[in-house]
């Protein structure tokens, strides 16, 4: 969607074949988009998915902790969790925080317009 912004609706279909993805699957996303207001919908003709924001304002983590949930390297470290009853004694947990730190913090540091302006063939230096 953002490499396709001329300020007209995307179809559904249209994202979704070009990304090679199923309707039905990339129907769910665009739910999850919309009810978080990353994207604006509009059903019947004419209708589609445009995104609310301009590509440089949407972080990656934004966008996979609503469509993926937690990207915690472990259950224990997830939101909604209970506290671990051996984190006091857990030689790991350090580890475990530091890496969801740093998966968050380079996630936060990659926005659409900056997978936009890569090269798919080249690595990502962010």
């Amino acid at each position: 969607m953002a490499e396709h912004q001329d300020g007209s609706y995307i179809p559904l279909k249209d994202i979704s074949d070009r990304q090679e993805i199923s309707k039905k699957y990339m129907e769910s996303i665009m739910v999850m988009l919309s009810k978080a207001g990353l994207v604006t919908g509009v059903h019947g003709k004419g209708g589609g998915y445009v995104l609310s924001r301009k590509p440089e304002d949407y972080t990656i983590d934004e966008i996979l902790e609503i469509t993926e949930g937690s990207l915690a390297p472990v259950a224990c470290l997830e939101c909604d969790t209970q506290p671990c009853p051996r984190v006091e004694n857990c030689r790991t947990v350090r580890m475990w925080t530091e890496l969801d730190s740093r998966i968050h913090s380079y996630l936060k540091g990659i926005t659409l317009a900056d997978l936009m302006s890569t090269d798919p063939a080249e690595s990502l230096d962010f």
